[in-house]
């Protein structure tokens, strides 16, 4: 390929194509985010869908415009994970009774501008010139783009997987033929035993995609939780009344979910200190590049030039400072918490980068690097005299733009991979960032409201929206600015348990082991309950036998995966709308309330998972 020659790259088509494909994934980010406290990269499936819309569907295109596509959707998508971890702490605290749109959206827009800014000076030492950095899921978008210039089979897969989420979820949501969770517990020798799991397919879905490797991890972290810590903590401690069921959420609501506390901070840390090196040239790049005299380069390498950066990014400041006084009503605490911020982003976004490019999005520790932020900040404004509410607000706001703004970062360094091996033009790429941004960022939060009034968020009520990084995140903050307590000998055993992992990391990364024991998987296993990552550890075996059988048959996998991961969390929205409005019909309809057809619904997904996924590798 010639890569100074013209091309087909950013027309109306592929940007009209990438923010309606990019509003859809914004949402059901916020959907899956708030239900299973993770993401998954909306890059390959945007690939896929844009691919069979722009070939099969409008028979024309090129994979440049396919690019371009992509580039625009995700970047909504990785903002909305950085709201959902963050956002709903102020909801959580008390300190907001909704969503404000504006300031949500504001909140999202700045944040997602930062990470793309920041991005844009490192794009060169971490993309072209740094070969240690290999970023999977960029390289994997690469070659979706670069084999699929054919149409309509893998259009069908999607669809056909979006439908059959769209059904399950509301099997379950609108007429209860599935229970949500089939969990059962016991009070054995005085203390308790528990065993369950979520009825999903976006779950088993979100195992396949992030495979078995995240999938014994999470579930060993959930493990340690509910097989060893509360059937101990109850052998230690007298049981509450009431059912065995009752007895195991409340001891894991109050007290061990917080061992995942310390054992992501630990994780956090020790990620940041084993690219420590690379931290620092990614930070010199960033500061080399400010003022730096534009040149005349080929096409593919010329990226916004540094005079545009830098006005964009004083707009940002300017509307940083806004944002803050608008939240916080004080000139003074604006000034402060925006300086907090910018400093927090610009670092956080060159370390998330960096992590992505190491071991991919999937296993970037957003969640490390938001707690990061939020004790440097809350620090700050202790030592200024904050406290309550005040306090709160200011350090959860410093952290929801550093959180979407790492996100936003991790997203546009994998976007810029895949645009550098397909020979893509790296500022337009960085222009269909920003509209990505842009645009999809004004659905979040009236999807969160949504969502709110529907089911609940972080209310730990039954059908409630668990929304587990912004639980975590109020409960920082209250314990920090308010009144509440942490349970710190909980939070200390996270500590022990995370520098143990580190330790029996070592030994396997010497012996060459394909399995790893990565804290950050872990401890989000140990502060999520295990239902939740029943499902994800099951995708991740039907991942890893996919896998055995062929490429394509792994590559299936993914496609179907995303499908009903879209399909589900839509479905989820959709059925918030008659819970929200009033319309006399009381939802979900109670057809049947059978353990063992919940099971079965699960067993059946699997199985058409794979055989699907296999059959299709095999025809092609």
């Amino acid at each position: 390929m010639r890569h100074d020659s013209p091309i087909r790259e950013f027309t109306i088509q592929a940007l009209l194509i990438g923010l309606v494909i990019g509003t859809v994934l914004t949402a059901a980010s916020t959907y899956l985010g708030l239900y299973a406290g993770m993401t998954v990269s909306g890059s390959i499936p945007a690939a896929i869908v844009s691919m069979g819309i722009l070939r099969g569907m409008l028979k024309r295109g090129t994979i440049h415009e396919n690019n371009i596509v992509q580039t625009i959707a995700s970047a909504g998508e990785a903002v909305a994970a950085g709201i959902i971890f963050t956002v709903p702490a102020l909801i959580i605290t008390g300190v907001w009774t909704d969503f404000p749109f504006w300031k949500v959206s504001l909140m999202g827009l700045l944040g997602g501008l930062l990470g793309v800014l920041f991005m844009i000076p490192l794009r060169r030492v971490l993309i072209v010139e740094d070969k240690s950095l290999i970023y999977p899921e960029g390289v994997a978008c690469a070659r979706v783009l670069e084999a699929g210039e054919t149409g309509g089979s893998t259009m069908r897969m999607i669809l056909s997987a979006l439908g059959c989420g769209l059904v399950f979820k509301s099997l379950i949501g609108l007429v209860g033929v599935f229970r949500g969770t089939a969990e059962h517990a016991w009070r054995v020798a005085g203390t308790v035993l528990y065993v369950g799991t979520d009825v999903s397919v976006a779950l088993l879905g979100v195992g396949v995609i992030v495979g078995l490797e995240i999938g014994i991890a999470v579930l060993a972290g959930s493990a340690i939780a509910w097989v060893v810590a509360i059937p101990t903590y109850y052998a230690l401690n007298p049981m509450p009344e009431g059912s065995a069921m009752q007895a195991a959420w409340t001891a894991w609501s109050e007290q061990i979910r917080y061992m995942g506390v310390g054992a992501m901070i630990v994780g956090g840390l020790s990620s940041m200190w084993k690219i420590r090196r690379g931290i620092a040239k990614a930070m010199k790049q960033l500061l080399s590049g400010v003022g730096r005299a534009s040149r005349a380069v080929a096409r593919t390498e010329r990226d916004l030039p540094t005079v545009a950066v830098g006005s964009t990014l004083g707009l940002v400041a300017i509307g940083t400072f806004v944002l803050y006084r608008m939240v916080t009503g004080s000139v003074s605490l604006a000034l402060i918490a925006g300086v907090v911020m910018l400093v927090a982003s610009l670092f956080f976004v060159a370390v998330s980068s960096y992590i992505c490019g190491l071991v991919g999005s999937s296993n970037n520790p957003i969640s490390g690097m938001t707690i990061c932020a939020l004790m440097f900040s809350s620090m700050v404004l202790l030592i200024l005299g904050m406290s309550g509410s005040a306090g709160i607000l200011g350090t959860l706001g410093v952290a929801s733009i550093v959180c979407c703004a790492a996100a936003t970062g991790g997203d546009t360094s994998q976007d810029l991979k895949t645009g550098y091996l397909v020979g893509a033009t790296p500022w337009k790429q960085q222009v269909a960032q920003f509209v990505g941004v842009l645009i999809p960022i004004f659905t979040i939060a009236p999807v969160l409201t949504l969502l709110h009034n529907a089911y609940g968020i972080g209310t730990d009520a039954p059908g409630a929206l668990r929304a587990p990084q912004a639980t975590l995140f109020a409960s920082i903050a209250k314990a920090l600015f308010g009144d509440a307590e942490l349970p710190w000998e909980m939070v200390w055993m996270g500590v022990l348990v995370a520098v143990g992992l580190i330790i029996l990391d070592s030994s396997l990364e010497r012996a060459g082991s394909r399995f790893r024991a990565h804290v950050m998987p872990v401890a989000v296993g140990i502060y999520l309950p295990i239902a939740l990552m029943v499902p994800i550890f099951l995708g991740g075996l039907i991942s890893e036998r996919l896998k055995n059988r062929s490429e394509a048959a792994g590559q299936n996998g993914v496609l179907i995966a995303s499908g009903l991961i879209a399909g589900e969390a839509i479905a989820g929205i959709l059925i918030a709308i008659p819970k929200t409005v009033a319309t006399g019909i009381e939802v979900p309809i109670s057809v049947f309330d059978s353990l063992g057809l919940s099971l079965a619904g699960v067993a059946v997904a699997m199985f058409l998972i794979h055989r699907f996924a296999a059959k299709d590798s095999a025809a092609n």
